[in-house]
């Protein structure tokens, strides 16, 4: 096994065993929709109206997004669902809210970066919360994204910020927060200092990795699809306390979310950005 296959299975290894535990725990990232939430889904799940006014009959995949949450507020919505995750006990979870809520979702163990048992140009919209950071490349993910959507299709992804994943969770004796990882690397981050706002931030026994933004944005656009819209969702509380994840984020904004379109021809080397 050479060096980049042996990184990416011992990542999908040790994140398979994270996300396993955290469904165990019933951790917040594993907890299903609201009654509340799923009596309006598209607003609870596209609140800048990325999707239009209505999804039904559109053919979703939720990638790396296991835990009943996402599945299940597409599903509401109208969609037909599909999800993908490296975790069976997160999957587990899908399956449960699908029996609950009576909704038919189709759950599939594997890999963000090898849909092979998906086709091409199977979903209208592919949805991808914040996960992209736990394998060591991102190109593949995009690649496979491309060729399952559709042309026109619409991709919608969540990372975590460069910056976010480079600072310190907790602040030194002059109240102020670091940065403590070099921002051109291929290593894992190192674990979290250990306090009580890393679990906002960071999980546990995941190993993550660094993603530059022209990794990301490029990557994006490089895989074949257009940039349509970037956004830093606003998690600042000018209230909070230092040291909080409210204070850390008027400093650091953690994550970034866009929105693509695939183009024709998906795989070109031609970069689109339109912002």
């Amino acid at each position: 096994m050479n060096f980049d296959l042996a990184r990416r299975a011992t990542a999908i290894r040790a994140n398979q065993q994270c996300y396993d535990s955290l469904a165990a725990s019933g951790a917040a990232l594993c907890q299903p929709a609201s009654d509340a939430e799923l009596a309006n889904p598209l607003a609870t799940v596209d609140p800048l109206g990325w999707l239009g006014k209505s999804i039904v009959g559109k053919s979703v995949l939720c990638l790396a997004a296991g835990g009943g949450r996402q599945s299940s507020l597409y599903a509401t919505a109208g969609a037909k669902v599909t999800v993908v995750d490296i975790s069976p006990a997160m999957l587990e979870l899908d399956r449960q809210v699908a029996r609950q809520r009576r909704l038919s979702i189709h759950a599939i163990e594997g890999s963000m970066d090898r849909l092979d048992m998906l086709g091409d140009m199977s979903f209208d919209i592919v949805i991808h919360p914040v996960s992209t950071c736990y394998l060591p490349d991102v190109a593949p993910i995009f690649r496979e994204v491309a060729r399952v959507l559709r042309a026109g299709g619409i991709y919608i992804s969540q990372h975590k910020s460069p910056t976010n994943l480079q600072a310190s969770m907790s602040v030194n004796t002059d109240s102020r927060y670091q940065l403590l990882h070099q921002y051109y690397r291929e290593d894992p981050i190192p674990p979290p200092e250990a306090n009580v706002m890393a679990g906002r931030l960071r999980e546990r026994g995941a190993i993550e990795y660094l993603h530059r933004l022209e990794q990301l944005i490029g990557g994006i656009c490089r895989a074949g699809m257009m940039i349509q819209d970037l956004v830093e969702p606003v998690h600042a509380d000018p209230a909070a306390a230092s040291g909080t994840f409210g204070d850390r984020a008027k400093f650091v904004a953690p994550y970034l979310r866009i929105k693509a379109s695939r183009v024709a021809g998906a795989g070109s080397t031609t970069s689109t950005l339109l912002i």
